[in-house]
């Protein structure tokens, strides 16, 4: 059951490199309110922020980049090197994220919402959703895409992936997959006919409450 009577929310979930804002954009582009929870996690611990504070004050200065902000990437290496450490940020970050989603998804007229989430199954937040998606990609051109474009080798790469549930997990959990391992045109019809099924879907549930 959803927490959201009057909204049709769509999860969007797959591992780290898997293509989740690519979707997503492509998606926004029909109009669609994509909010992603890697960049509301962002918000949360920006400059000046209560989060941001208490990280300060568990790690000290040595946590932030020469701007004030913080450093993620150092941060990254501490939690997926010490387990008590993950579920110390998790239990300072995970209800600041949570209260801003909720606003997000209250002040949104999109025909449905997208909700980009990698931990979407792990943090239980398909709870709120009417509907799953799982992007589903080869293991090694996502441990590719993750080294190349965040920078970091592959032992961290696989550390990360190894957090999370598998692509066999999430498919097993999921409404709908989107192979990602076609080309663009492929995926871009896929997408477009999964956003004509999602308004339908959207409007059903509209007329039910209606």
């Amino acid at each position: 059951m959803t927490v959201f009577k009057n909204k049709y929310i769509v999860g969007l979930t797959g591992g780290i490199g898997s293509g989740k804002t690519t979707v997503a954009n492509k998606l926004s582009q029909f109009g669609i309110d994509a909010f992603d929870v890697d960049h509301i996690a962002r918000e949360v611990v920006a400059s000046g922020t209560p989060c941001l504070e208490a990280i300060k004050s568990r790690y000290g200065n040595d946590i932030l980049l020469t701007d004030g902000s913080l450093d993620r990437r150092q941060l990254r290496h501490i939690i997926f090197q010490n387990e008590q450490e993950k579920a110390w940020l998790e239990s300072l970050t995970h209800p600041a994220i949570h209260s801003r989603l909720l606003e997000y998804i209250e002040t949104s007229q999109s025909p449905y919402i997208l909700l980009v989430h990698p931990l979407l199954f792990e943090t239980e937040k398909n709870k709120i959703c009417d509907y799953t998606i799982t992007i589903s990609i080869e293991k090694k051109r996502q441990l590719k895409r993750v080294c190349e474009r965040d920078n970091i080798d592959e032992s961290i790469a696989n550390a990360i992936i190894a957090s999370q549930l598998t692509d066999k997990q999430r498919r097993q959990r999921s409404d709908a997959i989107i192979d990602n391992n076609d080309n663009e045109a492929e995926l871009d019809q896929k997408i477009f006919t999964l956003d004509q099924k999602l308004r339908a879907l959207a409007n059903d549930k509209k007329q039910q409450y209606n």
